[in-house]
């Protein structure tokens, strides 16, 4: 079943009908310099305009224009308009003037063909604005909320996506500091400092925020590639800032799952892992690139990871369509670049 919600302030109604009744009151009594009988005829005809109105809006559409009963619509609405014809005519005969309508240009009669379609289309008239003025308003509120609800479930799937990494990436860390703890290595008090670190970074220093500085981030990346190293014996990894990023921001954990991707599969049966992380602006875009080296062999039989996938939705939730992800594999190297609007702290 369909209803109507409109939910307009009451003040909106309250000026749009003052302002109309203004205007009109001053026209007419300008007009015929009578403005005396100008506020009488407004006021008579404002204390019918307005019950017509909401009656219509709030009665007769949701009863059948919603539910596409038009022929019902249009002889309750012709019903009406013939119950205001009625009131307007007797109620001005009685208590304003005699003259059913002393502004035309010739003496109308009461009941007379040409003043009842008079009556009718200034009705219809002042139904047409004021109802076009009401849903216009309507409109523009249920956009502003729809905007709202997709707005909100955008923060809800990148909530999502971002909660996903950070147990991922500890989960992971953890089998790694086990791992240590069985050999009795002397690297494990190390291991911890720098997982607290990162678990500061990640509880703290980033909860609740949509974009950081990109040198904390990139210390964080550091700090997560130092952990990464402790379980790989030959790993050359090298982080190049080639241009002035002091004052850019973004997003948070935006490209560690792909760090984790190139130590998990370039590191696969890899004696010699290489890693190749550059930061650069290009054409007033953020450049971020990745490069790894790989031994091509069988698949390992394990979980999916989330890597590109996740980082992928999450680019295309913050940036729309406003982004480039390019992935390639030259020889034994994959390569992923990726464009993103700059964002300054200033």
């Amino acid at each position: 079943m369909k209803k109507t919600n409109f939910e307009i302030k009451l003040s909106n109604h309250v000026w749009f009908w003052l302002i109309w009744f203004l205007f009109n009151y001053l026209r007419w009594g300008a007009y015929f310099n009578d403005y005396k009988y100008s506020f009488k005829s407004n006021l008579l005809e404002y204390a019918l305009h307005i019950p017509f109105v909401y009656f219509n809006i709030l009665v007769l559409i949701p009863m059948y224009v919603l539910k596409s009963k038009y022929i019902k619509y249009t002889i309750s609405l012709f019903a009406t308009l013939a119950v205001i014809y009625l009131l307007k005519t007797g109620l001005t005969y009685y208590i304003i003037t005699k003259n059913i309508w002393p502004e035309a240009n010739r003496d109308y009669r009461p009941f007379e063909l040409n003043h009842i379609v008079a009556v009718t289309i200034g009705e219809i008239y002042v139904l047409a604005i004021a109802s076009s003025f009401y849903l216009m308003l309507t409109w523009i509120r249920e956009r502003d909320r729809n905007k709202a609800i997709l707005e909100n479930q955008n923060k809800i799937k990148l909530k999502y996506l971002k909660n996903q990494i950070q147990p991922h990436f500890f989960f992971n860390t953890l089998n790694n500091l086990y791992a240590l703890s069985l050999e009795s290595s002397n690297k494990v008090p190390n291991v911890i400092i720098k997982l607290s670190n990162l678990m500061e970074y990640v509880l703290y220093d980033i909860e609740g925020t949509k974009f950081v500085p990109l040198m904390k981030e990139i210390d964080y990346i550091q700090n997560y590639i130092e952990i990464e190293k402790l379980r790989f014996e030959n790993v050359e990894v090298n982080i190049n800032l080639e241009s002035d990023l002091d004052n850019i921001t973004i997003p948070p954990l935006l490209f560690i799952s792909l760090i984790e991707n190139a130590f998990k599969h370039g590191g696969a049966n890899n004696k010699n892992l290489k890693i190749k992380i550059n930061f650069r602006v290009v054409n007033s875009k953020l450049e971020f690139e990745i490069i790894n080296n790989f031994v091509i062999s069988p698949p390992p039989k394990s979980k999916k990871g989330i890597g590109l996938s996740n980082t992928k939705k999450r680019i295309k939730l913050i940036f729309k369509n406003n982004f480039v992800i390019q992935q390639m594999v030259k020889f034994n190297f994959f390569i992923i670049k990726i464009q993103i609007p700059l964002y300054n702290e200033n």
